[in-house]
């Protein structure tokens, strides 16, 4: 694929994920849709070691730097990653919370799913939205700014100051997509699950 075209794509996403934001902050309110436990344990069942293990995090704030962040990336070679870059205060990563929450148990057994808590005020700010609203997977307090760093330098430098930004790791840990704003739909992030990860 050209670079003009991957171009194009990004430049098109960016005016939908503009639209978006403008709609999201006309009133509307985050949705709680997080799977009972005896959903997400039927999810769970049979989900290979490395996803199992990540599972035992699930809607915990993780410690650590982009260092810390990077050896969970390597514990997860060999299956397709999806990171998403939130912050509690931001409205719009609100209004797509719901859709993590539902699409992630979907994918229990294929996809790791990973959160970068990013420009907080403090940790229990973003522990305290994960209370009301859980995850199944886990996210990074990302206090420095470093995952953030990390994640903006690979593909994506514009999305350093955006949020929410979503991006897709490809099963040899490279990244091969991202996405500027919000999720507003399951079937959106589904199908860019499937497009970009083929999973």
């Amino acid at each position: 694929m050209g670079h003009g075209s991957v171009a194009c794509r990004r430049k098109g996403r960016a005016v939908l994920a503009l639209a978006a934001l403008v709609l999201a902050g006309c009133g509307a309110v985050a949705r709680n849709d997080a799977p009972s436990a005896a959903q997400l344990s039927a999810d769970y069942k049979g989900a290979p070691a490395a996803l199992a293990a990540l599972h035992t995090k699930a809607n915990k704030l993780l410690g650590g730097d982009s260092a810390a962040f990077r050896r969970e990336l390597k514990a997860l070679r060999g299956y397709p990653v999806v990171v998403n870059k939130w912050a509690s205060w931001c409205v719009p990563c609100q209004q797509e919370a719901a859709v993590f929450q539902e699409v992630a148990p979907h994918f229990a057994r294929t996809v790791a799913f990973i959160g970068d808590d990013v420009d907080e005020s403090s940790r229990g700010a973003g522990e305290s939205w994960l209370r009301g609203h859980p995850v199944s997977y886990p996210s990074f307090f990302d206090g420095s700014g470093s995952i953030n760093h990390l994640l903006a330098n690979v593909l994506a430098p514009a999305s350093f100051d955006f949020r929410p930004v979503t991006y897709f790791y490809n099963r040899s840990g490279q990244q091969v997509y991202f996405a500027f704003g919000p999720f507003l739909s399951d079937t959106t992030l589904e199908h860019d699950i499937r497009v970009y990860l083929g999973a």
